[in-house]
């Protein structure tokens, strides 16, 4: 029997294609600052085994039994201290961080955000974007350090998402940026912004990242490394200017949770050992965050002031993340658009 090729039939449906996408991908939120809410971002959060590399059979009893019983009280109360009109402080900035790049790149580029933990959802994103004809994608993971817990988490939500899809979009990945030298000039700009404008010359500028178990480093993740790069790579632009005459520099790492051991030194015991030193005046940023949150707003801003201070210290700022500063924006169009080279 000689095979016949089918016919397509009249009636089949349009499709779209031909359009570039950028989804710009953070960390995630809860959807209010209740209890309620908090515990369904962290019981998603935290099972991640990317971010806790326990066990399941060891963490989930844990996860399950203690932490998501006693841990988003505290943590609704801190998400209600920095909470605003437009909701969540990171989806809220990172939503109008896309809206900006959006008003830059044309109109066959169109430009979304997600959270990889709560909503709006990557599966979401995604499938807006193919269904609006996006058969190009970059995926912008927007933390400037590569972290398993972080960056590698989003790599495997794609994955995970495309693995259900027929018609897959081409993709690309907006690599690591800590090293950057746009990133960098970025920092430095918005920060000599900032520090001028405080109402007192800090004694030390304190960079502080966001922690992670010492056994990542000792597993071979390079978030360590890229840490401290970035931190001696800004300093170095920043040491030679008449807003940082005099400033001493140092790198510290937030966030502990658990009792197991954490990247050093932590920012809280660099605050009060600061403080019971004789430092009085110290600014705090947080070049790690492409945006603030929780961990800038309440946790540096309130509990940082009160740790300095009751060490001893006087004057204390925590300066802002690069958020939708003019400089923040311009390094965010400059590494899409040449991510997006050869497609646009």
């Amino acid at each position: 029997m000689t095979w016949q090729p089918q016919l397509l039939p009249n009636d089949h449906p349009p499709v779209s294609s031909g359009s570039v996408g950028v989804l710009m991908i953070n960390l995630g939120t809860p959807e209010a600052p209740t209890p309620s809410a908090v515990k369904t971002y962290l019981k998603q959060f935290l099972s991640d085994r990317r971010v806790i590399e326990i066990p399941a059979l060891l963490w989930q009893p844990l996860l399950r039994g203690v932490i998501l019983n006693t841990r988003p009280k505290k943590s609704a109360e801190a998400y209600s201290k920095v909470w605003t009109e437009r909701g969540s402080p990171l989806a809220d900035i990172t939503a109008r961080q896309s809206e900006a790049i959006a008003g830059k790149m044309g109109e066959n580029v169109q430009v979304e955000y997600a959270m990889r933990y709560g909503s709006p959802s990557i599966e979401e994103r995604l499938l807006k974007l193919t269904e609006a004809g996006c058969d190009r994608i970059l995926i912008a993971p927007l933390y400037p350090q590569y972290c398993a817990a972080t960056t590698a988490t989003v790599f495997d939500e794609v994955a995970r998402v495309l693995g259900e899809m027929r018609w897959q979009p081409a993709l690309r990945f907006l690599p690591p940026y800590h090293d950057d030298p746009a990133y960098l000039d970025a920092l430095a700009e918005d920060l000599t912004r900032q520090v001028e404008a405080l109402t007192f010359k800090p004694e030390v500028l304190l960079l502080s990242f966001h922690g992670m178990p010492m056994r990542t480093l000792e597993l071979g993740d390079p978030y360590h490394c890229h840490c401290h790069k970035s931190a001696r790579l800004l300093r170095e632009r920043l040491e030679g200017l008449p807003q940082f005459s005099g400033v001493r520099f140092e790198t510290s790492f937030q966030s502990r949770f658990g009792p197991a051991q954490w990247l050093e030194p932590a920012t809280d015991d660099t605050l009060t050992k600061e403080g019971e030193q004789g430092t009085k005046r110290i600014a705090v940023a947080a070049p790690g965050f492409s945006a603030d949150c929780v961990e800038t707003l309440e946790e540096l801003a309130l509990e940082g002031a009160e740790i300095f201070e009751e060490a001893g210290g006087e004057d204390y700022a925590v300066l802002d993340c690069l958020n939708t500063s003019a400089s923040g924006l311009t390094l965010l169009e400059s590494m899409v658009k040449r991510e997006l080279g050869g497609w646009i």
